[in-house]
């Protein structure tokens, strides 16, 4: 028990050192005042360049690597649109398992600081523990055969031990426990750290992969800069007009070219449909609540919004913070609701559709609006930036742009007093805001609740 205890004790009073090549080995010769250390101090700097060397030399490879998978997609658009799809999926896997390894370091972290805390409360104990240990260890008492002359220092120590020893033998153990709880949560600790950096390094990759994916996409589009441009130009022109989302929606599909051919093209989209039989309407559905069975070479929405209810995903990893419906804090109630995402996170199309406005508009911050077809539209407002143009048709679960770091307050996350981004999701019907609850999936809502 005695050196269990010290052994242990050593982890507490020792200082955290990190072991290197340095501690292990002596040196061969003595060394001038100073010269060890500058010859550590060069050691470590060459460590460092060729660190940052591999990181480098890994960062072109992977580069290289994007680079050649994009030419392979140069003029498949369905490919392109797929892997878009695929990079947002395996980003989103990413940070619920990030999420999840800070969760777990944050507890680990904080049992850890309860453990020292206890020590330290104990800290006198420990030392009363340890000094009575050593002492017995160094002077144990007389053992009555082997010195039968001394029957009553004996029995004086026999009593001493009896009236001492269960209390500290309870106290030892109990030091000797949270010192070995300790040991373990710093070994779990430096794991989870391992494994929070792993998961970083992959995400950092596929957000590099899927920068590049979009850049892709909006080259294929084919539209000349200047058009664009112009075409950009006239829409925030008129956003600054409008007086609602109903009156800018209004004025973009019947003021703006791109706009207009959008929502020309999701009026035959619905006209098509109305042609299809029961039987190919179900088997659409079919089709679309089963994601990898979606045509990702579509240019028109796979079924019509209202049928696609119980089947979108949300269109970011977060907590939902606001429902629609609850009061707000203008005296009203809740048009949308409120995501709380995770900083810099992607944001993607609920449902196929057609771009109707992209772009920063009053307190919103960045505006994306969604012609779903049949009068529905898809409001994502307080991106940071948006990564498609006016006029562009989407499908769901594509990228469509970006979070900020939470620094750049929008209205509803003032309103809410939020620290990090918030994402307002809306859902409209011919003007009027409606209950986005039915279509989200089950397995979604679950997941955003906890």
């Amino acid at each position: 028990m005695l050196r269990l205890a010290m052994a242990l004790a050593s982890v507490w009073f020792a200082a955290p050192a990190r072991a290197g090549p340095a501690e292990q080995t002596a040196p061969a010769s003595p060394q001038p005042p100073g010269q060890g250390e500058k010859a550590a101090d060069l050691e470590a700097r060459r460590h460092d360049y060729q660190g940052v060397q591999d990181t480098l030399a890994q960062s072109e490879a992977q580069k290289k690597k994007i680079e050649a998978e994009i030419a392979s997609y140069q003029n498949d658009r369905a490919k392109l649109v797929s892997a878009l799809i695929d990079a947002k999926k395996k980003i989103d896997d990413d940070e619920a398992k990030i999420a999840e390894t800070q969760s777990r370091l944050d507890t680990l972290t904080g049992s850890e600081t309860a453990i020292r805390r206890s020590l330290e409360s104990r800290r006198g104990v420990l030392i009363e523990v340890l000094a009575a240990l050593q002492r017995m260890d160094r002077k144990p008492p007389p053992a009555l055969l082997a010195e039968p002359r001394d029957v009553l220092r004996a029995i004086r120590a026999s009593m001493l031990l009896g009236a001492v020893l269960p209390e500290l033998r309870s106290e030892t153990e109990a030091l000797a426990n949270d010192l070995r709880d300790l040991v373990s949560l710093r070994a779990s600790i430096a794991r989870e750290r391992a494994d929070l950096a792993r998961e970083l390094l992959a995400q950092r990759d596929q957000r590099a992969r899927l920068e590049a994916l979009i850049a892709a996409r909006q080259q294929s589009i084919g539209a000349a800069r200047e058009a664009l441009a112009s075409e950009q130009a006239k829409a925030q022109a008129l956003a600054g007009k409008a007086s609602n989302l109903k009156d800018l929606i209004s004025r973009m599909e019947s003021e703006l070219d791109s706009a207009r051919r959008a929502a020309d093209e999701a009026r035959k989209a619905d006209e098509a449909r109305a042609r299809l039989t029961q039987e190919q309407i179900e088997e659409a559905k079919k089709r679309f609540a089963n994601a990898p069975q979606r045509d990702p070479a579509r240019l028109a929405p796979a079924i019509a919004f209202a049928d696609a209810k119980g089947m979108l995903s949300l269109p970011a990893s977060g907590r939902i913070i606001k429902y629609f419906g609850a009061p707000s804090d203008f005296g009203g109630v809740e048009k949308g609701l409120s995501l709380a995402t995770r900083p810099n996170a992607i944001v993607s199309a609920p449902s196929d559709g057609y771009i109707a406005f992209s772009g920063p508009w009053r307190t919103y911050g960045q505006l994306l609006i969604i012609n779903a077809g049949d009068g529905y539209y898809v409001v994502l407002a307080g991106l940071a930036r948006t990564d498609v143009a006016v006029g562009q048709f989407v499908l769901a679960g594509e990228p469509v742009g970006t979070m900020g770091d939470g620094t750049a307050k929008t209205a509803a996350a003032v309103a809410i007093g939020a620290t990090q981004p918030v994402l307002y999701v809306e859902f409209r019907k011919d003007g009027t805001a409606i209950d986005p609850n039915p279509w989200w999936s089950k397995s979604e809502m679950q997941r955003v609740r906890g």
